[in-house]
């Protein structure tokens, strides 16, 4: 049985849950507990049976996700994470811890960086699927013509996020935040 230590957090885009495995985090859930997201059920098929157990500070991504909402927006980008996945969704995955806080890409960015310029749906559907979002920056991917579009969290929240790292103008926030 595979070990993981998890924790909720209260955060100005809501709950989040946070899963470790030694000091690696293996799991976010963005407006619920750990114990209640699809994330959780993605390792347990990736990992197998799971005991968990409770722990303030999960590899230490609590205090970097604190230190992240108080306004360090680079203290994510230090967290140690371990991926399961296909091997092409973590290539993905990779790619996106590769954009600079502040900035965005685009999907077809995202899909020329991992040198599949033509698996732009696929880049996207593994974009969505990825079990660590805030600390593998899935919410820094944006539409072609530069709106928003897909965030597990929600729009508000994806919105937020980018605000809050100075990636994008108000104008656009504003709209995403009354989806």
């Amino acid at each position: 049985m595979n070990s993981l230590t998890t924790t909720t957090i209260d955060s100005p885009i809501g709950p989040i849950g946070l899963a470790a495995s030694d000091d690696a985090l293996v799991g976010v859930s963005l407006g619920c507990a750990f114990e209640e997201s699809s994330v959780h059920a993605h390792l347990r098929r990736a990992m197998g049976a799971l005991k968990l157990t409770a722990d303030d500070d999960p590899a230490g991504a609590a205090t970097r996700l604190r230190r992240f909402f108080e306004g360090d927006v680079a203290a994510l980008d230090e967290q140690r994470v371990r991926m399961h996945g296909t091997e092409f969704q973590r290539s993905v995955w990779d790619a996106l811890r590769q954009i600079p806080v502040g900035t965005t890409w685009t999907y077809a960015q995202l899909a020329a960086a991992i040198g599949r310029p033509t698996a732009v749906r696929a880049v996207g559907s593994a974009n969505g699927a990825n079990p660590v979002s805030l600390f593998v920056p899935c919410h820094r991917v944006i539409a072609a013509d530069g709106t928003l579009w897909g965030y597990g969290g929600g729009l508000p929240a994806k919105a937020w996020l980018l605000r809050h790292e100075g990636a994008m103008p108000p104008d656009l926030l504003e709209g995403a935040e009354r989806s």
